[in-house]
């Protein structure tokens, strides 16, 4: 399985959905970058994804995007090769 990699915050509701979601996929290895404990991380995250919002999420090299679009990934059928 790739490394999953999200850009979040503490208090991010979308974001304990999207953990959720990729956890009850069977992503073990989710590794999660806190924007709002590092300022570094936030400009970081914005400079590779060109958003502002969280979460980010990358699986692998392939930027994800948001909760909403992981869901419509997952819905498309085109999430869990990408897990694979």
């Amino acid at each position: 399985m790739p490394q999953v990699i999200m850009y979040s915050t503490q208090v991010c509701p979308y974001c304990v959905m999207a953990e959720k979601f990729l956890l009850k996929k069977g992503v073990a290895n989710l590794e999660k970058i806190l924007i709002d404990r590092d300022p570094v991380q936030r400009e970081a995250m914005m400079t590779r994804t060109g958003r502002r919002t969280v979460p980010q999420i990358y699986i692998g090299d392939a930027h994800v995007g948001g909760y909403d679009d992981l869901v419509a990934l997952d819905r498309a059928g085109k999430l869990d090769p990408l897990l694979a």
